[in-house]
């Protein structure tokens, strides 16, 4: 159980905007987004990543270095042991936009992350244990309800994100809202 009174134990901004090929490289890999996940906890030395993800440190510092590269760690504090400097990481932003810029002329299909497909595959197993909790709603309501509403639902995410650890199960929580093609009811016809 972590005694961290501050989720996670460094400053960091509340939003960092990946728009460049490279932040988008670096954050669709799977891998490198569960590194990302895990620094939002507290910041972590290559080895301590490598342990929690039950892969060789060679393979965490690659990943590292490209996250890195991309703007989406920085090294937060370092430590002497034994005349080496350590290196904790920590993300560069509390949640990561995922933006889109194209240029004139650009066609190519920007790569793009859907947090709710990688919940869908995620939470298999949870819904086949019975514990997935879950709900879809549709509202037809104006874009700049829906707007007012997502920084609401954004306000509990960051809640969420910086509740005390403890227990032995990390749990996910996704949010998503979408346009839709859903049906709509015709205006109510007015009474006489």
């Amino acid at each position: 159980m972590s005694s961290n009174t501050q989720i996670p134990d460094y400053d960091l901004p509340e939003t960092v905007q990946a728009t460049t090929r490279a932040q988008l490289r670096a954050i669709a890999d799977p891998l490198r987004s569960t590194l990302l996940d895990l620094v939002l906890e507290r910041a972590a030395t290559v080895a301590e990543l490598a342990a929690a993800v039950d892969r060789p440190k060679s393979t965490i510092a690659h990943h590292v270095n490209v996250l890195v590269e991309a703007g989406m760690l920085r090294v937060v504090r370092t430590r002497r042991v034994r005349a080496i400097d350590e290196r904790y990481y920590g993300r560069t932003g509390r949640t990561i936009y995922v933006g889109v810029v194209r240029r004139p002329g650009d066609t190519e299909t920007p790569v793009c992350i859907n947090g709710l497909s990688v919940a869908a595959a995620e939470s298999v197993a949870a819904h086949e244990a019975d514990r997935l909790y879950t709900t879809i709603r549709h509202a037809r309501i104006p874009a700049q309800s829906a707007s007012e509403f997502w920084q609401r639902v954004e306000a509990l995410i960051r809640e969420f994100t910086q509740l005390p650890r403890s227990g032995d199960t990390v749990y996910g929580l996704v949010a998503g809202l979408y346009p839709t093609e859903h049906p709509m009811l015709p205006e109510a016809e007015p009474e006489l």
